[in-house]
């Protein structure tokens, strides 16, 4: 079974969003973005999932990785993630609030996902926690480089 991803590397005043979320008891880094639902192309996906979760539209959308090897699910042994990653910029003004610290959950309201910026400059691997996610900051850190 294959589990299509799409993720979006949202820049903004040279900062890269990223996503701190409570999956399945675990604390995991990632890219804001989520699961492809049948009938949707990867960009219509991105839009919506960027709306569910942030209330906030994109544009400016430009491919950036697709996965290109196997990765196994690290929820579920039975699927095959392919990734997709596209570099966006926020449309109008920003429309979601941001944390300072990681996995800065607020308990009253038992939300499991809280984004915060990261320069672009100090993101690193070592930041994220998904596989495929590890490898697309390393891509992108090099495209900063003169």
């Amino acid at each position: 079974m294959f589990n299509i991803r799409v993720y979006g590397l949202l820049q903004y005043e040279n900062k890269i969003l990223l996503a701190d979320e409570l999956i399945k008891g675990m604390e995991i880094t990632k890219f804001p973005g989520g699961g492809l639902e049948f009938g949707e192309g990867p960009i219509d996906c991105l839009k919506r999932e960027f709306m569910e979760e942030l209330n906030q539209p994109i544009e400016n959308i430009r491919h950036f990785y697709t996965t290109d090897f196997f990765q196994l699910s690290a929820f579920n042994p039975n699927h095959q993630i392919i990734s997709i990653y596209y570099l966006v910029e926020p449309s109008g003004n920003l429309q979601f609030k941001v944390k300072q610290t990681t996995f800065d959950f607020d308990k009253r309201v038992n939300n499991t996902c809280v984004f915060r910026w990261v320069n672009n400059t100090d993101l690193s691997s070592e930041m994220l926690s998904l596989p495929i996610d590890k490898i697309v900051a390393d891509m992108y850190a090099k495209t900063l480089q003169p």
